[in-house]
């Protein structure tokens, strides 16, 4: 296999024979990104000669020998929604197009720590709102799998360039299904982790009670080295909790003989397609011959999940996105004669479609007269959908669940029908109500070739559990294998 199609774990052993430089390592990326980038269009920024001097730094931790940290000189891409120091951040919007980050947000110093080379920025749906990556203000990116086609959304640049081999795992954000989805979508393993396991410090904010950081990767190896590097407590961040981070690789390779998996039967209804069906039903075939017990389960007020969602993270979003008012940083518009045509001009133009749609949504459903009606109801819904996971975590270790109702559609096709885009996420969005974590993994491709994910939800803090089932599942497969032909 071309060396930038490896694992992350196997280039590390080769960088560790000394059989590879990390230079050499970046160097082959950037040839990949040179020969594919056109086609992708997976990043915002690219950051070549910052990426070549971490290289060479790596390089020199390699060569004094010892134990060095498994992300030391593998090129890794961020999604255009971290903080950088020194390096332009836009979040995929307008509004922050000439943005020079300040500073490093934390879960990005943490794998600086470890020696990881940042090779770019990647593209994303605007402020994360979409689940398409069409909504960037810089374009749509595409699927490697089918350029005619979505990575899914909003982490679409780290997504695909993950499966194109521009890099050997990204960092993504995960609100409402943003990593699972692209990650379902590319058929990579992606991980939204518990609340408060990832520092949020550094990343822009879309909905704070519900936005997470995690891995994108090819493999569960890969994704369990990098979720390691990106967790921990953060003193800068209120909600990031002070517990000890588990070396998740050694949970991979333990039997998961007698482990109860919880099948949800309201995630098995019309409107998923049969293919994914039968590939999520296939898996769950897979895990009872790995000696899992497999039970129904019922999560009542699932189908409450999307119209909460769509009052609480709008709403989150009006508020956090108050800041990007044409005064202190980001766009500002030219023709403004006084302060309230600044804030009018600069937001109107600076932000696209969809992130004004959930501004207003999200101001109509908090204003005086509104707010017990939309905003504390959702906040009542969302403790019933969270006690049902609390109920069915006391039969079960792990949940199942397809990660999509559908594969990756075409570019273009669901643009004029936001509803029809948000329902995409009714899998996902569940899980970031509740705070839980939950991964998406490959199981299998669609007659047009299109990768299908499985997605499997695990109990807070639980993702020691969540990444040895999914390891098992993919030892016994070879999903994780295939690669795209670009």
């Amino acid at each position: 296999m071309e060396l930038h199609h490896q694992t992350l774990h196997e280039v590390h052993e080769k960088l560790k024979k000394k059989e590879l430089s990390s230079v050499e390592l970046t160097q082959a990326v950037f040839k990949q990104i040179g020969k594919t980038e056109k086609k992708i269009k997976a990043f915002i920024t690219l950051t070549e000669e910052m990426a070549l001097e971490q290289a060479k730094k790596a390089d020199a931790v390699i060569q004094k020998g010892g134990n060095f940290p498994p992300l030391t000189g593998i090129p890794l891409a961020l999604k255009d929604i971290f903080l950088l120091k020194g390096t332009r951040t836009t979040c995929g919007s307008k509004i922050l197009s000439n943005f020079v980050a300040p500073y490093t947000a934390t879960s990005v110093e943490n794998l600086l720590r470890d020696h990881a080379v940042i090779v770019g920025k990647l593209n994303m749906d605007e402020f994360a709102m979409g689940s398409s990556n069409e909504t960037s203000a810089f374009g749509p990116c595409y699927n490697p799998w089918d350029l005619k086609r979505i990575p899914g959304g909003s982490s679409g640049g780290s997504a695909s360039s993950v499966a194109a081999g521009h890099c050997f795992g990204s960092t993504g954000t995960d609100t409402g299904g943003s990593i699972r989805l692209p990650a379902a979508f590319c058929s990579l393993v992606g991980i939204k982790p518990t609340y408060g396991r990832v520092s949020r410090y550094g990343v822009i904010a879309f909905a704070s009670s519900l936005d997470q950081v995690g891995p994108l990767a090819k493999d569960v190896t890969d994704a369990a080295i990098l979720l390691k590097s990106l967790a921990g407590h953060d003193p800068k961040d209120s909600t990031s909790l002070n517990l000890p981070v588990p070396d998740y690789q050694k949970s991979l390779g333990r039997k998961i003989e007698g482990m109860t998996i919880g099948i949800p039967k309201e995630y098995f209804v019309s409107g998923l397609e049969p293919e994914i069906e039968k590939a999520v039903r296939d898996a769950i075939e897979v895990y009872k011959k790995l000696g899992a017990k497999i039970r129904e389960v019922s999560l009542p007020n699932t189908d409450a999940a999307v119209p909460t969602y769509y009052i609480l993270a709008p709403a989150e979003a009006s508020s956090n996105l108050a800041r990007y008012d044409g005064v202190r940083y980001g766009f500002r518009h030219p023709e403004a004669t006084d302060l309230l045509s600044l804030y009018k001009k600069s937001r109107t133009e600076g932000f696209g479609p969809e992130v004004k749609r959930r501004i207003m949504l999200g101001t109509y459903v908090l204003s005086a007269g509104y707010y017990d009606a939309y905003y504390l109801k959702a906040q009542k819904v969302r403790t019933l959908i969270r006690n049902d996971f609390t109920a069915a975590f006391k039969e079960c270790d792990l949940l199942l669940t397809p990660v999509a109702p559908s594969a990756a559609w075409k570019v273009g096709e669901k643009t004029d029908d936001p509803l029809k885009m948000y329902l995409s996420d009714i899998f996902t969005i569940n899980v970031n109500l509740a705070g839980l974590p939950g991964m998406s993994l490959p199981c299998g491709f669609t007659k047009e070739g299109l990768p299908i994910g499985l997605q499997l939800i695990g109990n807070h803090f639980k993702e020691e559990t969540m990444l040895q089932a999914a390891f098992a599942y993919e030892q016994a497969t070879d999903w994780h294998t295939r690669r795209p032909k670009l």
